[in-house]
């Protein structure tokens, strides 16, 4: 029935910022970006490499999400690469720390966390 992911949607608090980080520091690249006046909101799709999309919303005035304790839903989300020391070198050199690297238990790959501009949790998941 299904056939992968389209897109994964965030609310972000600061446009700009957000806008920033997700293309320059994390590389994705610009599909799409629109205000939308009606909503003083604006919308901006992002591509990643595999051909998934985020979408960047901004609205004013939306409530932090509860994270910690973490809260009952979507509880993070995770991008694949096939160097987590690249990445976290990447991520470092702009002043964002990432958790320490860990080791899947059950897959023995390598991931860390680190967050967006929102305090959003991420995950690298080394292929």
């Amino acid at each position: 029935m299904l056939a992968g992911v389209h897109h994964v949607a965030i609310i972000c608090s600061d446009y700009q910022r957000s806008k920033h980080f997700y293309v320059s520091i994390l590389g994705l690249e610009v599909i799409a970006e629109n205000y939308r006046h009606e909503r003083d909101s604006y919308k901006l799709d992002l591509k990643l490499p595999d051909g998934g999309q985020i979408e960047l919303f901004s609205f004013p005035d939306r409530p932090a999400r509860p994270s910690y304790p973490e809260a009952l839903g979507l509880r993070h989300l995770a991008f694949s690469v096939n160097s987590i020391e690249a990445a976290v070198k990447r991520l470092q050199g702009y002043g964002i720390a990432a958790e320490p690297v860990r080791i899947d238990e059950y897959t023995g790959k390598q991931y860390t966390f680190f967050s967006d501009p929102d305090h959003l949790p991420l995950e690298l998941y080394q292929l």
